[in-house]
C-alpha cells in the first residue's frame, strides 16, 4: 500500500474493478490491467478509492495531486485547531489574602486566554488534617473566577494535594 493508505497502479490485486474516469463517468468493470492502460494513456494513475465495494471501485486521477490536495486540507484544519493549555496555580492552606488574591488574578487571566486551571493545594507534615480549610480555599478561588469559568472537576484529594480543574466558559 501507499503513503495515503490507497493502492495505486500495479498495487490493485482485485481480478475486476469497476473505474470511473477523472470527470466523474463511469467507464465501466473490467480488468485492472485494461483499467490502467486507460490510466497510462491520459497521463494519470488508476487509484482504488473504494476497496471493500464488490467489485471494487477505481478513480482515474493524478495520484501526487490528490496526495498534495489532502496534506493541504489536513495542514488547514490543523492550523484552525486551538490547543488548550492546562496551567497550574499552587495555593497553600496557609495562604494571605493578598497572596491568594494574587493567585485568583492569575487564574483569571489563564482563564480568559482560554486555558484550562488546575488549582492545587499542597499539604505539608499534619496540614492534611485540615483538608476542609483546603476545600474551602479552592471553592473561593471558583466563586472569585466564576465570570470565566465553570468547575470542570470539583475539589479531590490526590495524595497530599487537593486538587480542582477549572474550564473557560464558552462565549456564544
Amino acid at each position: 500500500m501507499s503513503d495515503g493508505g490507497l493502492r495505486v497502479n500495479e498495487d490493485i490485486r482485485a481480478k475486476e474493478v469497476r473505474v470511473i474516469d477523472e470527470n466523474g463517468e463511469q467507464l465501466g468493470i473490467m480488468a485492472p490491467r485494461e483499467a490502467l492502460r486507460i490510466a497510462r494513456d491520459r497521463g494519470l494513475d488508476l487509484v482504488e478509492v473504494a476497496p471493500n465495494a464488490h467489485p471494487p471501485v477505481c478513480r482515474v486521477m493524478d495520484y501526487g495531486k490528490f496526495m498534495y490536495e489532502k496534506s493541504k486540507k489536513e495542514r488547514e484544519s490543523r492550523k484552525n485547531q486551538k490547543t488548550v493549555k492546562i496551567k497550574e496555580v499552587r495555593i497553600s492552606p496557609k495562604i494571605d489574602d493578598h497572596d491568594f488574591s494574587v493567585r485568583v488574578r492569575s487564574a483569571a487571566e489563564f482563564l480568559q486566554k482560554g486555558n484550562k486551571v488546575k488549582a492545587t493545594v499542597r499539604f505539608r507534615g499534619r496540614e492534611i488534617v485540615h483538608a476542609d480549610i483546603g476545600k474551602r480555599l479552592l471553592e473561593n478561588l471558583a466563586q472569585f473566577v466564576q465570570e470565566y469559568a465553570v468547575v470542570e472537576r470539583d475539589p479531590s484529594v490526590e495524595g497530599r494535594n487537593m486538587v480542582m480543574i477549572l474550564a473557560p466558559k464558552k462565549n456564544d
